[in-house]
Order: structure tokens, then C-alpha cells, then sequence
């Protein structure tokens, strides 16, 4: 059902990318309740203190799975985007490089972290939430997102860094 409710714009950003638009799904009340309610069962009474996500898309997954998961809520920023001391980690992209950052002060040793993003493809935005949530003593063994891009090997790069992960949907492709 969430495949056919996600949208592919051939060539963006750059040529040979298919970018897996997901507002096409967060424009569909049925489809969008249906994926968060899906993303809670699969973690119902699972023991998480808090989910980070990554900006921007998967601020809107991960605030609706908090919320409805009961949990607190962790944004990981572009840079120069959070107004107290934070910490950085950069990565690359399929298509470039950026950065997260983070609080230093938003995830306490020992509390359980879900990491929540739209997509995965190589796994470089997750890596560096991974890394950034290490840093502040977070425990993170799970990672959610809507889509995952197998052939790019973003799960696989998950799972050696010790986190399974988990996707409501698989395109094939990049």
C-alpha cells in the first residue's frame, strides 16, 4: 500500500537519482495514519525513551511516532540550526556531503533511542545520527524508516554498526 502512495521524480537532484517523495504519502490522510500506526505496532512494547530523527523528512515521521509511541522527541539538525551548544558529525550522501548536529544536552547515558528517518539509501545520515547519538551515551539498537533502497546497502551498513532496521517498503534502484 505505501509504495503506491510514494511518489518518484526521475533525475532529482541529480541525474540518475529516483527520489522517493514521500509528501505524496503525508498528503493522504488514510495513508499517512495507516504508516505511523504500522511503525508503532512494529515497536509496540518495545522500551524506548526517546526517538531521534533526521531533518526534515524525518522530523514529521519520527514527531508523529513519538507522539503516538509516547516518547520523547530528538531532532538532528543541519548546521547552524540549533540554538544551544551541539555536537557535529559529517557524512556523505549519494550526491555530496553535509552534516548533523545535535543538543549536547538531548540524550541522557543509558536512555533506549529509535532512530527514525524517511528514507535509507547508503546509510550516511543514519551513520552519523548513530555516531552522534553514541557520543551522548545513548543506547541505539533499532532504526525505522518508510523506505529503504536496498541496493544501496544502507541496511547492511546498519547492521555491522550493530542496529537493526526496519522499513514499511523497498524500491528497487537508487
Amino acid at each position: 500500500m505505501f509504495k503506491t502512495l510514494i511518489r518518484t521524480i526521475p533525475d532529482y537532484p541529480q541525474p540518475g537519482i529516483q527520489f522517493r517523495d514521500i509528501t505524496t504519502l503525508l498528503q493522504d490522510k488514510q495513508g499517512f495514519s495507516a504508516a505511523i500506526e504500522a511503525l508503532s505496532q512494529h515497536y509496540a512494547g518495545q522500551d524506548f525513551d526517546k526517538i531521534v530523527a533526521m531533518e526534515a523528512r524525518g522530523f514529521i515521521i519520527g514527531a508523529a511516532l513519538a507522539v503516538k509511541l509516547g516518547i520523547g522527541f530528538v531532532p538532528a539538525r543541519k548546521p547552524g540550526k540549533l540554538p544551544c551548544s551541539t555536537i557535529s558529525q559529517s557524512y556523505a550522501l549519494e550526491y555530496g556531503n553535509d552534516a548533523l548536529e545535535m543538543h549536547e544536552d538531548a540524550i541522557q547515558p543509558g536512555e533506549r533511542i529509535l532512530l527514525v528517518d524517511d528514507l535509507i539509501a547508503t546509510g550516511g545520515t543514519a551513520l552519523a545520527a548513530v555516531a552522534l547519538i553514541r557520543q551522548l551515551g545513548g543506547i541505539l539498537q533499532q532504526a525505522a524508516f518508510v523506505i529503504d533502497l536496498p541496493q544501496l546497502g544502507g541496511m547492511q551498513q546498519l547492521a555491522t554498526a550493530g542496529v537493526q532496521g526496519f522499513a514499511l517498503c523497498q524500491f528497487e534502484g537508487q
